[in-house]
């Protein structure tokens, strides 16, 4: 589905082939920050080109939500974000990802997006959306808890794009959380 969100600092947009290289420097192949993502850092800018061909090609479906995230002051890519998959199918709970460029941590962009992306999605009659981190990510377990994260449990996750597991948070994030600050 393409669909544009919009929060005082940030547009959430829907991305386009035009944003691979902004993609591929600000964040694809960067290694520290696609170290708790599923995948592993992208090796070159046509590899990134792929990827964006295939998400663009997946707003054909309703239920798709992947949103570029734009910095509106300097109208920069910076990051993405996105509902990853149902629990229980498509009328189910929704499951939020997303990653940030690096100069851009610490400045509560995440936090702001993903208020934004709850507060649509609780609109939409969702009762409750779920977020995961992986144990170790410290600032991604605080955009949860900041975004009214109730924590569930804790599992361990194969990743098979990187070989490896990943001991991973899982939160609920119930409609009833405080999710200010998006415009709709």
């Amino acid at each position: 589905m393409k669909l544009t969100l919009e929060t005082d600092r940030l547009l959430l947009r829907p991305f386009c082939e035009e944003d691979a290289e902004a993609m591929f420097y600000g964040w694809a192949s960067d290694p520290e920050v696609t170290e708790y993502l599923t995948w592993p850092a992208h090796s070159d800018l046509a590899q990134t080109a792929d990827v964006l061909r295939k998400w663009i090609k997946q707003y054909e479906k309703p239920e798709r939500l992947n949103f570029a995230i734009v910095l509106k002051e300097e109208n920069k890519l910076i990051g993405g974000i996105d509902v990853v998959g149902y629990l229980n199918g498509v009328n189910g709970t929704p499951v939020i990802g997303y990653n940030l460029a690096k100069p851009y941590w610490n400045n509560g962009y995440m936090t702001e997006a993903c208020r934004c992306l709850l507060r649509y999605l609780f609109s939409k009659g969702y009762s409750e959306v779920r977020i995961d981190a992986a144990q170790e990510n410290i600032g991604s377990n605080r955009v949860i808890q900041k975004c009214g994260g109730v924590f569930q449990r804790t599992e361990v996750h194969e990743r098979p794009l990187k070989g490896d597991t990943m001991t991973v948070n899982h939160y609920l994030v119930p409609a009833n959380a405080e999710n200010e600050g998006a415009v709709i």
